[in-house]
């Protein structure tokens, strides 16, 4: 396989344009795409045909607007290209029109009550910044979709937004420093984790195939306490599955570039090279998307549920991102002397300030029912959040705010053996319990679950960023000495937000107290984080930018919070079905095994004191399962007498997912007792240990 022959082959991209588009066309192009503005009709048309040539070469029939409803997945409709003639043959047809604008329906979407039910219009617009692409014999065109009154249905609408928004501000700011950038851009890189078990197991195991994760199971002997699968070799199996993912990924123009185990056995991770936020959001949704169509070929189920078992880690999706311009420029690259880089400084304390003042819809960007179960579970950031900046970066901004002159100095790496080489230690460790950990030339939030869509989290982060910094060019731009005046900001701003950052264990006790004493926000649960949504500061904010208007967040809310009460009751009916067909009859099936046995045992004056015991404990489990069982039905029919989306959340957290767990906890004992032949599912140790 020739990588660089094959990368971007399925992919609309520059030098296609180039080769096919007359020059003036273009040219044209690029400039609309530069200067953001709306596309003329008739360049539209001219590249609308280029495009369908192209695409019908290679084999495409059909074309789509490909767009990231609020599900959090992507969706399309698909329209041939052709169109029928006088003598009853068909031609391959593709409009401007048809490039730049379709229609889908906007109320069997998630809209939060932006849309009635009758209210069907909604439309999908061309993302001219995110080329276009072949997948399955289609063509796909990247898409914004809205109602028909405008208002955003979608993760990427907001996230162009905020990528302006993070543009313009930075730019106030690099021009007092007498930059000749035009543009900043907003970059991300998303790690993607993921399980693979093997997809017989997985089609015998109702609580996957409903929910995605394990809603009973009993630890196996072996989990991940030797450490022995994160970095390890790569199976056979998996490997071949890997390198089938890498060339469709390839050929998507997706920079695929590291792979390895993850920490948790039959739990894996794959991590691209940064491209711009909203084409990187773009790539990652694709990417789940081939993960899974591929694990189906190789007999596998992929699954990126942020915790499908109990006990050993969950799969995060850790959004690297920074800002960069384009003249090359890093603006978070402190260079070889951070504490002489005042422009770093500034925009290091700028990025301290914005996650301090809005550390709540931080946290709710990435909440989810899934997400709840990993955060703060010792393997991933707990919901506490605070930043991470090494001891450089905060030895500098400490001397800075008590007037100190900062000695430091970088340091040679010595390992002690005369033959490896040395090298300058990195400015910081990586802190793994970090929500927000700053690693060299970027930050990497750590707390978004594996199925989260980018856009959501990088929305929020550009938004919050793009404030404090329009604050700080406003009081800049009015100083009578810059130089002065950005001293004292750095140091002022610094001192009044330092409480947010945080260089050690966010896994221990002690931290909780200490962010407690510190003022920090631990909103533990989907259901007490998404609300902040819609606190009035956080609707100034946005509607401020016109990220999102005050009734996009109120939707934002609903749907998020509708689609927390519905995963769980997914979930609760899951465990009703599980129990009463299935563990409870298998706790019965071995119980009646273990009577008979006994009995024959007692006529021939055999000592049957393992089968009365087992037989006993097994009885007095299954009592309690089936009363736990009747618990979660009861609790679960009071649901539909709540009104009202918050207090119905509210009850599934605080009710139904307790009675879920107690019913589990009752079930897993059982599953621990009872013979393997008995019991109806692959145990944790078959999915997570299945024999290559």
């Amino acid at each position: 396989m020739n990588v660089p022959e094959i990368f971007g082959s399925d992919v609309f991209n520059e030098s296609v344009m180039r080769e096919r588009l007359p020059k003036e066309t273009y040219k044209a192009l690029k400039k609309t795409i530069a200067d953001g503005k709306p596309l003329d009709i008739e360049l539209a048309n001219v590249v609308a045909n280029a495009m369908k040539d192209w695409a019908v070469e290679k084999g495409a029939t059909h074309y789509t607007h490909w767009f990231q409803p609020m599900t959090g997945l992507t969706a399309e409709k698909l329209d041939s290209f052709i169109t029928p003639t006088e003598d009853g043959h068909v031609i391959m047809e593709f409009s401007g029109k048809e490039l730049i604008k379709g229609e889908a329906d906007a109320s069997s979407f998630p809209s939060g009550g932006l849309r009635a039910t009758f209210e069907a219009r909604g439309y999908t617009a061309w993302d001219a910044t995110s080329y276009a692409f072949i997948k399955e014999r289609t063509l796909c065109i990247p898409t914004a979709f809205c109602s028909y009154n405008g208002e955003a249905l979608d993760k990427k609408t907001p996230l162009l937004k905020s990528m302006e928004a993070i543009n313009r501000a930075a730019l106030r700011i690099l021009k007092m420093f007498g930059s000749n950038a035009t543009r900043v851009i907003a970059n991300c890189g998303a790690e993607q984790e993921y399980f693979l078990v093997d997809r017989e197991m997985y089609s015998h195991r109702k609580d996957l195939i409903f929910t995605g994760r394990t809603l009973y199971g009993a630890p196996a002997p072996k989990g991940q306490e030797l450490e022995d699968h994160y970095f390890g070799t790569i199976k056979t199996r998996v490997a071949a599955y890997m390198r089938d993912v890498d060339e469709q990924l390839w050929r998507l123009g997706i920079y695929a570039k590291t792979k390895h185990n993850e920490v948790a056995p039959s739990q894996h991770e794959l991590a691209p090279i940064f491209s711009t936020a909203n084409i990187a959001t773009d790539h990652n949704q694709l990417t789940m998307e081939i993960m899974k169509r591929t694990a189906r070929k190789h007999g596998f189920k992929c699954l990126l549920h942020e915790k499908p078992f109990a006990g050993i880690n969950g799969s995060g999706k850790h959004n690297n991102w920074s800002l960069s311009t384009n003249t090359g420029m890093n603006l978070l690259d402190p260079g070889k002397t951070p504490a002489e880089n005042a422009q770093f400084l500034l925009f290091l304390v700028a990025i301290i300030k914005a996650v301090n003042d809005y550390q709540d819809i931080l946290r709710a960007s990435v909440a989810t029912a899934g997400n709840d179960h990993r955060l703060g579970a010792n393997e991933a950031p707990p919901a506490i959040i605070s930043i991470f900046l090494g001891d450089e970066l905060t030895g500098i901004l400490e001397a800075i705010a008590h007037g100190d002159r900062y000695e430091g100095k970088r340091v040679e790496m010595e390992i002690g053996v005369d033959v490896l080489p040395h090298f300058p230690k990195d400015t910081t460790d990586r802190n793994r319990t970090s929500p927000f950990a700053f690693t060299g030339n970027k930050f990497e939030f750590r707390m978004p679950g594996s199925r989260l869509s980018c856009g959501g989290p990088i929305t929020v982060i550009n938004t919050i960023v793009a404030s404090v910094l329009d604050g700080f060019a406003d009081e800049l731009e009015k100083a009578a000495d810059f130089r002065e005046a950005l001293e004292e900001l750095i140091k002022r701003e610094y001192k009044s937000n330092s409480r947010i950052v945080f260089n050690g264990n966010g896994y221990s006790d002690a931290w909780e107290d200490e962010a407690s004493r510190r003022g920090l926000l631990n909103l533990r649960s989907t259901p007490s984080s998404v609300p902040c949504l819609c606190a009035e500061k956080n609707i100034r904010l946005f509607s401020k930018y016109g990220v999102y208007s005050a009734a996009e967040l109120r939707s934002r809310v609903e749907i998020l919070l509708d689609e927390y009460c519905k995963t769980l009751n997914i979930e609760a009916l899951t465990m009703i079905d599980m129990a009463k067909k299935d563990i409870l009859p298998a706790a019965a099936s071995y119980i009646k095994e273990l009577s008979k046995t006994a009995a024959l045992a007692k006529e021939l004056g055999a000592d049957i004191s393992f089968e009365s015991d087992l037989v006993k404990r097994l009885s007095t489990l299954s009592a309690q399962t089936y009363k736990k069982l009747g618990d979660l039905e009861n609790t679960l029919a009071k649901c539909k007498e709540i009104r009202g989306v918050q207090e119905q959340a509210n009850y599934y957290h605080d009710k139904v997912f307790t009675a879920m767990g107690e019913l589990r906890a009752s079930a897993d004992q059982i599953e621990a007792l009872v013979g393997e032949k008995y019991w109806p599912y692959p145990t944790y140790g078959a999915l997570l240990f299945y024999v290559m």
